[in-house]
Order: C-alpha cells, then structure tokens, then sequence
C-alpha cells in the first residue's frame, strides 16, 4: 500500500501490537530465559476485600520495552531522532497498536474456600485475546486521523479548524489518503477487484457488495468431479464412486 495512509497506519500498529502479544505470551509460558510473570503485582491485593494478587500476571511492561527496542529503534537510526514527519507518523503508530494491548488488559480471578465458595480470591492480570486487539485497532483505523506532513513541534491535525483536539496515544495517524483500491493501478501496483471471487450471502469484506465496489459481480456454474464414497475391499483396493457437483461461482465485474 502507499506510504502513509490509514493502510500503513494499521500495519505499524497491528505489528507493533503483535510483538507486544507474542512476547509477553512467551514470557508468560516461561519459553524466554530474559523475563517471565509480572512480580511487581505479587504481595498486592486488597486483604478487607478477600483478594490477592497471585498467579501469573502477564509481563505487559518487558513486551512494550521490546518492541519499542526492535520496531522503533531503527526508524529513529535512520531519519536521525524522528525528525521527520513521516517517522514521527511511524513511531505514533507503533505505539498506539502497543497501547491498544495495555488498554484492554483485565483481571482474572480464582476463587478458594470450603465447598467452593469465594471466600478468599487470587487475582492476576492478563491480557485479551489478539483478535479483540485487532478489532479495537481497527475501530481505530476507520476513526484515523489525517495529519500535516510538516513536522514543527509536535505531530497536528491537518484541518486547521481542529488543530486544538488533542491527538490521543491510541490513535491512528496517516498522512495521503488512499488511493482507490477497487481499480487497477499498476504504477502503484494495485490489482483492483475485477475478476475477484466474492461470496454472495456475505456481509462481511468477502461479500460481492463491498469487495466489488458497487459494480455488480457475474456467476457461473462450476463442476466439480471428485472420487467419494470409497471403502475398503478385502484383500487389498479401496473402491470409490465417481461424484459430480455443480456450484455457483461469483467473480466481481
């Protein structure tokens, strides 16, 4: 996709936060020698309220750590301290797709007492699962915010007129707006839909009305020839039956 757009502001981002997930699991599991469960939580906890902090709470702050070393210390190398916009642009995504883990951490607790009841409780603190990630950077994707690509002081809003709203860390910037991803464009090496297989019943990206882009979709019949049925026959072949089935196919227009 072309640099700097919402595109590559999702990619920063679901990367970063992947590293983050990835590594933090790993710690977690014990499979890395360098970190393990989060030990600052461990003698914490609220005694009057019947809980504690126990377990193995997610090591968020070692995995955050690593991927600010391994994704945003070559990017300030080579533009020298993110002096320029576009570097800055990168670094702020990097970091909102690791906020977005740390926003939606949560605590799971154990219950302990006699005949299973919750007199005394273990708490620790755990992360969500990527795909509930994924679906909060993509929230964030389609509420990005398009910047200046003049870097002064501080990454602005480009529309002047909302230069005073406050740029959060969990969201995503870009600088060009897309281009258009539905036709073919082969300078900027993009495919189009044309021609796509696209699922009817779908409203979903793979539906035929939002992957065709609004010009329709063609079907054909398809036949499918396939050996089923098939059993074992003493002493020593498989027979099989020879099926045919008929499909509909839908391509984009």
């Amino acid at each position: 996709c072309i640099v700097g757009t919402k595109e590559t502001a999702f990619i920063y981002a679901v990367t970063s936060a992947g590293l983050v997930h990835s590594v933090t699991r790993s710690c977690s599991a014990g499979n890395m020698t360098e970190c393990s469960c989060d030990m600052n939580l461990r003698h914490g906890g609220s005694a009057s309220e019947g809980w504690h902090w126990g377990g193995c709470s997610d090591d968020i702050h070692y995995g955050m750590s690593f991927s600010r070393k391994f994704l945003d210390v070559p990017i300030k190398n080579v533009t020298g301290k993110s002096r320029s916009g576009l570097a800055a642009m990168n670094l702020h995504n990097n970091e909102a797709g690791r906020q977005a883990v740390a926003k939606l951490m949560s605590v799971d607790c154990r219950c302990h007492g006699v005949s299973g009841s919750c007199a005394v409780k273990t708490c620790w603190k755990t992360m969500s699962s990527f795909e509930k990630v994924g679906r909060f950077l993509k929230d964030k994707y389609e509420n990005s915010i398009q910047i200046s690509d003049r870097l002064k002081k501080k990454l602005r809003r480009k529309e002047k007129s909302q230069r005073k709203i406050p740029i959060s860390k969990e969201d995503l910037l870009y600088v060009n707006k897309s281009p258009n991803y539905c036709v073919e464009d082969q300078k900027l090496g993009i495919p189009g839909t044309q021609g796509r297989e696209c699922n009817r019943t779908s409203e979903g990206p793979d539906g035929c009305n939002l992957l065709c882009c609004g010009r329709g979709y063609n079907t054909h019949v398809v036949r499918h020839v396939e050996r089923c049925e098939c059993k074992f026959v003493w002493c020593c072949y498989v027979r099989c039956r020879r099926c045919e089935t008929m499909t509909d196919v839908h391509t984009c227009k």
